[in-house]
């Protein structure tokens, strides 16, 4: 009985372990999603902000002489 007890004992104490080291899994990516999605909105910004150059758009380019 008491070798049941002392071997439920250390399965819990693993288990609580195992589900700590995925917890800190779990907030290490969640940590990393969100500086991704800071990123991506950054680099949107920026398109916009390119896109409203003085660079026109192709489609109003005249073609090069040589054509």
């Amino acid at each position: 009985m008491d070798n049941d007890i002392t071997d439920l004992q250390i399965r819990l104490t693993h288990q609580e372990s195992t589900l700590e080291a995925l917890n800190q899994v779990i907030i290490d990516q969640q940590r990393m999603i969100d500086q991704l999605t800071l990123a991506v909105e950054q680099l949107n910004e920026r398109m916009k902000a390119m896109a409203d150059s003085n660079i026109a758009h192709q489609s109003d380019e005249t073609p090069p002489p040589h054509y």
